[in-house]
């Protein structure tokens, strides 16, 4: 038989009873919540959840009332001394009354808590369980009183209002995302089909053209056309190649590399498309940079694409500042450029797929190097200013995230 314990006045929030398990001689312990006021279950489930709290709780009545109690039996004994000299049956008479009023003003003051205090504090309790379950669409009903607990009940209807609202940008937020990635996901599809098409009577083309233009004699004017011909091929190859690399990723073979030689080789490239413009290039590397895990192939795309966006910003006679300095934990690389800078209601824009602001653009470069930096986790940072520049920052980690993981 369970052994029970009852204490006057003060209510057990959580009853113990333990049993011999007679197949592994183990005592095993159960317990289960007693409640008050009808649903004070939820808060003995809580008490059991969390061995942080006593085993016992005080009810706010006795809370309440044993102060006053107090008060009132300290006055009535100051009374019972004070009419000692009084003769038995008048001081027995007046005893009774003031006992009696003792009572009442208990009874009374009880009854005005249970209204004022009690309900709100139920009421409440089980709109509280009612949003724990996920119905934002509670309220309770004495936010109208003009008083703390009318405070606290506006305070609650506003926070599940604030909610509600939260949920529900979530969800349509939610719901653009996935229409997006619906979107692009077609696009995928459409782009590698695209790719795979164009790739093979391109190359027929190229082909052809390296026949022709051997066969023409060095002073024909058609050579002119030919050289022209064969940048436009290069430059179909190159949206093609951004289409399939953007339809179909490839992860990072990622390994501890230099990163200053990486970036050193991409400026090098970069310089001879910069020579056309008459813009300068400057690097400053960081020897005191420890070798960086990453895909030396991918980063180098990363940067001839930021190189060639920076000089395609710039007009003529710019500058173009490439910096490898180190941070806590990660390395940067800052690409600066005095171009012409981007629109601040074309910055938050710039890295979606096809997403473009140049005429011949395909808009798949900022969004190929946010993957690639992505995919090594790290991030790109963008600053400009309309006609004072920009500055693109790429930050890697100094450490991979399974060497992280392990340690």
């Amino acid at each position: 038989m369970p052994e029970t314990r009852e204490i006057t006045g003060i209510e057990p929030q959580v009853q113990t009873k333990e049993k011999e398990d007679d197949s592994s001689g183990q005592i095993r312990r159960s317990s289960f919540s007693t409640g008050y006021a009808g649903d004070g279950s939820e808060m003995s489930q809580a008490a059991v959840q969390n061995p942080e709290l006593p085993w016992y709780r005080v009810t706010w009545e006795l809370k309440a009332l044993v102060p006053i109690a107090g008060v009132l039996l300290g006055g009535m004994l100051l009374f019972l001394l004070a009419t000692l000299s009084w003769r038995d049956p008048e001081r027995h008479v007046v005893l009774y009354v003031a006992g009696a009023g003792a009572v009442a003003i208990c009874g009374a003051l009880l009854v005005v808590l249970t209204y004022t205090v009690q309900r709100p504090m139920v009421e409440l309790q089980q709109k509280i369980s009612q949003l724990g379950a996920g119905d934002l669409n509670v309220s309770v009903t004495f936010s109208r009183r003009n008083d703390e607990i009318g405070d606290l009940g506006r305070n609650f209807n506003q926070m599940v209002e604030q909610l509600r609202d939260s949920r529900e940008e979530i969800e349509r937020l939610h719901r653009t995302q996935m229409s997006r990635a619906e979107h692009l996901a077609t696009l995928g599809e459409l782009a590698t089909g695209l790719a795979h098409e164009i790739r093979n009577p391109l190359a027929g083309i190229a082909g052809v053209i390296e026949i022709v233009s051997r066969d023409l004699p060095e002073s024909s004017p058609a050579r002119l056309v030919v050289k022209d011909v064969r940048q436009e091929i290069a430059r179909i190859n190159h949206i093609v190649t951004d289409l399939l690399h953007t339809a179909r990723p490839h992860p990072p073979r990622v390994r501890d590399s230099d990163l200053n030689t990486t970036v050193e080789h991409a400026v090098m490239l970069g310089r001879q498309q910069a020579l056309a413009k008459s813009v300068e290039i400057t690097l400053q590397k960081d020897p005191s940079l420890p070798e960086v895990p990453h895909d030396s192939d991918q980063i180098h795309q990363v940067m001839l694409n930021l190189l060639l966006n920076a000089l395609q910003a710039i007009d003529k006679n710019g500058k173009v500042s490439v910096t490898l300095k180190s941070a806590p934990g990660s390395a940067v690389i800052e690409i600066a450029d005095n171009g012409r800078g981007i629109a601040p209601q074309d910055l938050p824009h710039i890295f979606r797929p096809f997403y473009t602001t140049k005429g011949d653009g395909t808009g798949l470069g900022l969004s190929l190097a946010m993957r690639i930096v992505e995919d090594h986790h790290g991030r790109i940072d963008v600053s400009s200013a309309v006609g004072g520049g920009t500055t693109f920052s790429v930050v890697l980690p100094l450490q991979s995230v399974a060497a992280s993981a392990a340690s």
